[in-house]
């Protein structure tokens, strides 16, 4: 960039970023607008140029690597202006990762059964939550306590298809520090340290996307869903940055345990509820009691709006630069 202006440098990207979207065209969704793009996405790195260490960072990369990793958002029909993903400039690389807003976009662009809606939430101390089955329907409970900024203990997703069935997950605080601080690619950069309840929602949506028959049309989208998440799963369990499989294990035995699989195979199996045999009844006898013991105390009644209801919509995320 010290050859350069600024502004000579950012049209430089800007046509690396076209040229590698005409490069692979067939794996842009219908109707893309490559210019728009392009636009946008030099629109954000203009405005990270402002950041020393981003500049720095960023001078040092060719045209060509940054079209590489920037256009994989193009692919899964996001962008960068819209906070649906980020380019982060780390450990000497820029990194393509999706948003919380972006993975909702992805899977219901890409999912194989149509989503009627797909949302996740954070769990925090006092809110009350809870998972249930009942004659094989599974059901969420959530009443969070408003405007609550106590800690959060956890976080679930969940997607409703139009067919009318539900899938969900759920992760405690500690499951997802345990997946930050093992195998996140970049557990200490602005996203966890600014947006810690975004990437709470993030890693749970990602982990219940396994569950979800996403079709991507061709295998640069596919790449690039990989490549956007900042932890990936692979039957639940988060996949070391060399490829490895993480496994927990037994307390008692120490035998690896596939605990997602466990959970999945609960919430789809139907639950059995045994019916009751008639029983004979009898006539009751009838039997005069003292009017002290008549005396029956009474439940006091629930006030309105007591009972416990799922959200309808997924809150509005709160985008990091």
């Amino acid at each position: 960039m010290a050859e350069m202006t600024e502004k000579q440098w950012l049209s430089g990207v800007q046509s690396s970023i076209i040229k590698e979207l005409t490069t692979h065209k067939a794996a842009l969704p219908a109707g893309f607008n490559k210019e728009r793009f392009a636009l946008n996405t030099v629109t954000v790195i203009s405005e990270m140029l402002k950041d020393k260490g981003k500049k720095a960072t960023l001078s040092k990369l060719t045209f060509e690597s940054m079209a590489v990793c920037l256009c994989k958002a193009a692919y899964l029909g996001l962008d960068y202006f819209n906070g649906e993903c980020y380019a982060i400039p780390y450990n000497g690389e820029l990194n393509f990762q999706t948003d919380y807003k972006g993975e909702i976009k992805m899977c219901k662009r890409f999912s194989h059964n149509q989503i009627k809606d797909i949302f996740a939430k954070v769990v925090r101390e006092d809110d009350f939550f809870t998972e249930e089955v009942d004659a094989g329907v599974q059901n969420v409970i959530y009443r969070p306590q408003p405007f609550s900024n106590k800690p959060m203990i956890g976080a679930f997703a969940i997607v409703v298809f139009k067919d009318g069935s539900m899938m969900y997950d759920t992760m405690s605080a500690e499951e997802i520090e345990n997946v930050r601080n093992t195998y996140s690619k970049a557990k200490d950069s602005k996203a966890w340290k600014s947006s810690t309840g975004e990437m709470y929602k993030k890693t749970v949506l990602r982990r219940l996307c396994k569950l979800i028959d996403l079709d991507f049309d061709n295998i640069e989208q596919q790449k690039a869903y990989i490549a956007g998440g900042d932890v990936e799963f692979e039957n639940g369990q988060p996949v070391l940055l060399d490829g490895r499989t993480a496994t927990a294990a037994l307390p008692d035995n120490g035998a690896p345990v596939d605990v997602f699989a466990q959970m999945e195979q609960t919430k789809k199996e139907p639950v059995l509820v045994e019916q009751p045999q008639p029983q004979e009844t009898k006539e009751p006898v009838q039997q005069t009691l003292p009017f002290e013991q008549q005396q029956e105390e009474q439940p006091e009644p629930m006030p309105d709006g007591a009972g416990f209801m799922m959200p309808d919509e997924t809150l509005d995320d709160l985008p990091w630069k």
